[in-house]
């Protein structure tokens, strides 16, 4: 018996590739308001933040209000992208087909861009009914509040609870809810999700349902060895 009962995933950088996609978008649509940001400096400013966040944060690097059409405009050219240009992250179906514990999404994004991101991809008939948003809560990661509130949706403890994220806020969101945080490296540097809280980081989603069996083992067993991080 697994001490976990719950797979969390985030999803934009987990469960879909749409960082790098959705942040050269928004880098273009900088660079238009006298903003340079490369690639790096999208992912260290923005990735894992609402879109309140975020909005504050252009504000901060304009030194002005960020314009209030921004967002809307962004989000309708990320859309469009969604439909032609998203996919997977490779290996994520075969790691799902092979996880056979209950799994759910939680995200600051919204609703709506989780279903359309995931629908894109195929794999939303795989979390139907199991998608949860920062908008259904009081505060965005990296507060806890929307994994306390999937774990709460399926009944299951924060401690039975196994979120798998890409960015260091989703790591201290876990971290702070009480969770197995697990690192998903692809793009982010190891480092930094391991100093926000991760247990174990990872690179290939084909690794994701051994670590998971490794670290899971039976409750409570404090005889078992301990469990191979950093996995390549």
């Amino acid at each position: 018996m697994s001490r976990f009962e719950l797979v969390i995933f985030d999803c934009d950088g987990v469960l879909v590739d749409s960082e790098r996609l959705a942040n050269e978008i928004l880098a273009e649509m900088l660079r238009d308001l006298g903003l340079g940001l490369t690639l790096a400096d999208m992912f260290e400013h923005f990735v894992g933040r609402s879109t309140q966040q975020c909005m504050e944060k252009i504000s901060q690097l304009l030194g002005r209000p960020a314009p209030p059409q921004l967002f809307p405009a962004y989000r309708a050219r990320v859309e469009a992208a969604f439909v032609s240009r998203l996919e997977a992250i490779p290996g994520i179906a075969r790691a799902l087909d092979l996880i056979t514990l209950p799994c759910c999404v939680a995200s600051n994004g919204s609703r709506t861009k989780m279903r359309q991101a995931l629908g894109a991809t195929g794999l939303l008939p795989r979390f139907e009914g199991k998608i949860f948003s920062a908008e259904e809560v009081g505060r965005p990661k990296p507060a806890p509040d929307v994994f306390l509130h999937a774990a709460s949706r399926f009944g299951v403890a924060p401690a039975r609870c196994v979120v798998v994220e890409d960015t260091p806020i989703g790591v201290a969101a876990a971290a702070a809810a009480g969770m197995c945080p697990l690192g998903y490296a692809g793009l982010t540097p190891k480092a930094s999700l391991e100093a926000a809280g991760a247990q174990c980081t990872f690179e290939q989603m084909a690794d994701l349902p051994g670590l998971l069996a490794q670290l899971g083992g039976p409750p409570d067993d404090s005889s078992r060895s301990p469990p191979l991080c950093g996995v390549a």
